[in-house]
């Protein structure tokens, strides 16, 4: 799975306008995973038959290694279970290109059956009427709220309406080297709980000279220390439920921009965008280096330390409050739909329940993240090990991006009004009062 790995202010709103890979997306050239696996070019009409009595059901999809390995797993085991059903696989790029195929052939009505969707787009696809509404088949199969981490629910819903299943999901803290603590007197086994003690932890870490960081505390923006990551441990809220309006000038949320904004004048914003602008990845990632010594990042992380650093001695704790208390993160992840004309929507919502429950979780789920229903996580054994369990343990607090028709439009206005902030461009409640409104207006469409 790869994730957005960096923010650094040169390319900020160019790189997210792009994309927002909150959660397992794939690289982009196929991999061969077994006899289920094709190309585009050899796709199946959705309602031809595999075979004397059998539906094929063809799934659109943008997997490789790993998680493709994981899927044809799942497909294999659903078939044994369903004889009667095919499942084909059908490769095509995680892009926005694919975004446009998938349209396209909805628009023509001529879609796969299913197709695998990152749940931040839930919003706009249903809204636009591109969606099989869920919701009656889920409530007879006993796939309900309470079978899943409230967060991963509420992203695959629209306006009161099941639209997708829930697959994999992440989550953020803050990691921390331990041997830099260590160096500078710092308690390795008591991190940041408070701004104030993150603040003060970042000064000591901190080595530089001239304009240059030898070494860097912590950015708050750095990595995945979104607006979102920020506003929600200040305890603000960037929707009101009741309405649906976006409440981006929530004055926690503002509270939170002017935070990171004091905290680039502190350590001079343009030193700090040096910095980042320079960072590498994999293992010149600058945690593994030890050029940073805290970041806020997700569960992808480990798995990049076991490989690059594996001695690397870091621990990781919730991301910090005002107060110490009432920690929270947020959660992305990938889902799988029916697009709306598919020929085959029972056979393909019978695919959808056996991934909506706990033998089809756990397959998809393997060696490559974590599971939207807890009891899976703890069968992978995720709540014994010292750092992945403060990344499943903190999941029912975690919260989902909005579910809107223009949830692209607010993380790229939101993304925007901390680079203006930080960079002294307008104030943190004037740049978030221009993306409230802009946001808003931009809704008005959906409600006539």
């Amino acid at each position: 799975m790869s994730k957005s790995k960096k923010l650094a202010f040169p390319t900020l709103v160019s790189v997210l306008t792009i994309s927002v890979l909150a959660t397992a997306c794939s690289s982009t050239t196929p991999t061969t995973g077994g006899s289920n696996s094709t190309t585009p070019s050899t796709t199946a009409a959705s309602n031809d038959k595999g075979g004397q009595g059998n539906v094929t059901v063809t799934m659109w999809h943008g997997l490789t290694s790993i998680d493709l390995d994981n899927m044809n797993k799942v497909v294999k085991a659903f078939e044994e279970k369903n004889p009667t059903i095919k499942i084909k696989l059908v490769y095509t790029e995680s892009n926005e290109g694919a975004d446009q195929k998938l349209l396209t052939a909805v628009a023509g009505g001529n879609p796969p059956d299913i197709a695998y969707f990152d749940r931040f787009k839930v919003g706009s696809w249903a809204a636009q009427g591109s969606l099989t509404d869920l919701s009656t088949m889920a409530a007879g199969a006993g796939i309900k709220k309470d079978s899943y981490y409230p967060f991963a629910w509420d992203e695959s819903s629209y306006k009161g309406k099941l639209y997708a299943i829930p697959l994999g999901t992440d989550s953020r803290l803050l990691f921390y080297n331990k041997d830099h603590f260590k160096e500078v007197g710092l308690d390795p086994n008591n991190p940041p709980k408070t701004l104030a003690e993150l603040e003060a932890a970042s000064e000591k870490l901190t080595i530089k000279d001239g304009k240059r960081f030898k070494r860097i505390g912590f950015i708050p923006w750095y990595s995945q220390g979104w607006l979102y990551s920020w506003g929600w441990s200040f305890g603000g809220d960037f929707q009101d439920k009741s309405t649906g309006k976006i409440t981006a000038n929530d004055p926690k949320v503002v509270d939170a921009l002017q935070w990171m904004t004091d905290f680039g004048k502190k350590y001079n914003v343009e030193d700090i965008a040096g910095f980042t602008s320079a960072a590498g990845t994999d293992e010149m990632d600058p945690f593994i280096s030890g050029q940073i010594s805290m970041k806020i990042s997700g569960n992808w992380t480990v798995a990049g330390i076991k490989k690059f650093k594996p001695n690397l001695n870091y621990g990781v704790t919730p991301i910090p409050t005002p107060t110490g208390s009432n920690f929270s993160t947020w959660s992305g992840g990938m889902s799988l739909i029916i697009p709306k004309g598919s020929k085959n929507i029972e056979p393909a919502w019978k695919f959808l329940e056996f991934l909506g429950k706990e033998e089809g979780q756990y397959l998809v789920n393997a060696q490559s993240g974590m599971s939207v229903i807890d009891s899976v996580n703890a069968k992978f054994g995720y709540k014994d090990d010292p750092i992945m369990k403060e990344f499943v343990n903190i999941l029912p607090k975690s919260h989902n991006r909005p579910v809107i028709p223009e949830g692209q439009l607010l993380w790229n206005e939101l993304a925007s009004a901390t680079e203006k902030s930080t960079r002294g461009n307008g104030s943190p409640k004037e740049n978030l009062d221009k993306v409230t409104e802009t946001v808003n207006k931009a809704l008005e469409k959906y409600n006539k």
